[in-house]
This record gives structure tokens, sequence and C-alpha cells, in this order.
């Protein structure tokens, strides 16, 4: 048996597998295989071209079938839907695994690379911290929300909510006090979370010297550095900076038709707090560019200036992913810009 691709619908419980041939024909077809099973069932296959949707545990599954000898391709599901004959009106585990042997041997097609370990442990340090400022804000706003039913509203600022609601605490009936005391209790705890995870962030990035690297440039502190590292490793997967630019959606739309270029806002296709990241570090980089006479910021300043602030404020992110690919791409390779 000749076994060239694999493609698996990953699920919780139950999965299923299509395999083909060199001549692109089903050499056999289980739609479904049991968790326990699976990795069983992989392992007595020859070497081949696993491709899988990347989804929750598809890292996890990739570097147990790599393990195995296999080589493995994670793709966005959205590559993968145009190639299920069935369309829409046809989803089910085993066409969603044919069209992923479909889409994996594309030569075109575009993957996602395979976190390690010790990039998934790091990304999960990232994601609680964003969990807990999440939270904070979402109690911040009910306070807010409880406060105005008794006429006392609240500007936006954090630190003016916690100081106010702490001095009419007080003043407030019946059992509004316990519960926005409650709820100025449970601030305090998840400003404790956010700290003790900031240090954990910055004692990554004290650990790493691609880390160190990356935070020479303008407005790349620990916290977007080894999220950069947690993501995309050495960046190896794309071809150029412009590549991880647009997979973070921070380059524009197109719509375009006849030899003209219609250009729309930015896509916004990757990951929303990579791209936040970026976006709050070009800020910081376009406030302080008045006071500094490096190239990066004079140039920070006249596009400003030129094209206006917040369109500015994307130039600079993408410019920033870019440069950052490349420090990562090429190690002790890569000139600071003067």
């Amino acid at each position: 048996m000749t076994i060239l691709y694999v493609g698996i619908d990953l699920a919780k419980n139950v999965f299923a597998v299509h395999a083909v041939n060199e001549a692109g024909k089903p050499e056999f077809v289980r739609p479904n295989v049991a968790r326990a099973k699976l990795l069983e069932l992989i392992a007595e296959l020859p070497p081949c071209v696993i491709g899988m949707e990347a989804c929750s545990g598809a890292h996890h599954w990739a570097r147990l079938f790599m393990s195995h000898g296999h080589t493995v391709r994670l793709m966005a599901p959205k590559f993968v839907s145009p190639y299920r004959l069935s369309g829409k009106r046809g989803k089910n585990d085993a066409a969603d695994a044919a069209a992923i042997c479909e889409a994996v041997q594309r030569p075109n097609m575009r993957f996602v690379p395979i976190k390690s370990l010790e990039q998934q442990s790091q990304l999960s340090v990232h994601r609680v911290r964003q969990g807990f400022i999440d939270q904070r804000t979402a109690t911040i706003n009910r306070i807010r929300g409880l406060l105005s039913e008794f006429g006392l509203v609240l500007p936006l600022k954090a630190s003016t909510v916690r100081s106010q609601a702490m001095a009419c605490l007080e003043d407030l009936p019946g059992w509004s006090n316990t519960v926005i005391g409650d709820l100025l209790s449970e601030l305090t705890h998840l400003d404790e979370r956010i700290a003790l995870y900031d240090r954990h962030v910055a004692q990554l990035a004290r650990q790493d010297t691609r880390a160190q690297q990356l935070m020479r440039l303008h407005g790349v502190g620990p916290t977007t550095a080894t999220a950069l590292l947690a993501m995309i490793g050495n960046g190896h997967e794309f071809k150029c900076g412009r590549q991880f630019a647009a997979w973070l959606g921070l380059v524009p739309s197109q719509y375009s038709s006849g030899g003209k270029a219609r250009l729309g806002h930015i896509t916004k296709a990757g990951d929303p707090y990579m791209r936040s990241l970026l976006v709050l570090g070009a800020r910081a980089i376009l406030n302080s560019a008045k006071n500094k006479t490096d190239s990066v910021s004079q140039w920070a300043a006249a596009l400003a200036e030129r094209r206006g602030y917040w369109r500015a404020i994307v130039a600079i992110a993408a410019k920033n992913a870019r440069m950052a690919w490349a420090v990562l791409s090429r190690g002790e390779q890569f000139t600071m810009p003067a």
C-alpha cells in the first residue's frame, strides 16, 4: 500500500482520515477513528505528508506524527473549504478529511508554522495574561454600569473609576454597597495577577537572546518580543517581511480589476493580540518621534504629517513587523537602521 498524502479532520473524540496514493486515488478511508486509535493508525503508515486544519490540538498531533517520521502541514480552515466537493451543504467529517487531503497537495498552499512545546507554553502565559486584562476591563465596566443606576456616572479612566467608586462606597444603599465592594476587591486581585504575569513575561524576555535582539527595535518591549517568538519562532515559514505583515492583517485589502488598483482598509486577518501589540508599539513610536533624530522616528513623523495619524500608525506597525521578521530570520546578520 503506497500512501503519499493523508488528510485528517480533527475533533475531540472521533476523527476522520482520508489517504490517497501516488495517482491521487483513495487508498483507505476511515470516517470514524477513535481518539485512542489515531496515533496507532498513523504510526503504522509509511512516511507521508499529513495535512490538518490549524485548530485546537493540531500542534500537539503534528508533533506526535512528526516523531514517527511523517511530514505534517497545518492549514487555515478557510483555505481548505474550497476543496470540499460537496460544498457548504454537504459538510461532514469524511468530506472535510478528503478536502484537507486535496488541499495539502497544492504547491501554492500556505501553511501554518508548527509550534514547539516551548512556544506553546510561552504563548499560554500571554493568553492567560490577556484573559486577566479582559476580566479587569469587564469588572471596571460592570462597576460603572451598576453605579450609573444610582446616578453616579464615572469616566472611562480606570484609576478614576477605582478612586471615585471607593469614595462613594459608604453612601451606596442596601446590597449595592456589598456588590461594589466585592467588585473593587476583585479588581485588586486581578491587578496582582496581571502584575505577576508581567513579571513572568519579563523573565521570558531576559532568558532569550532573540527576545533581547527584538527589543532593540523601537516600540518592541518584552511583551511584544516574547509573543513574536511564541507565535512564529525563527520566522522561516515566511518568505519575506511583507508576507509576515500580511499574515498579521496589517496590509490593505484589495478589490482590483481591469488594471485598476483599489485598496481598502487593512485586512485584520491575523492574530488580533499580536496585531494590537504592534499597533500599541507604533503609537509609542509616533508619540515620541518629535523628540528624536533617528531615521525611523523622522520617517514616522513625516508620514503622520503627510498621511494622517492612524494611517501612519498602521504603516509603522507594518514596518515594525517586517523588521521583527528580519531580526528573527537573519539573527546576528540583521543591522539596525541608523
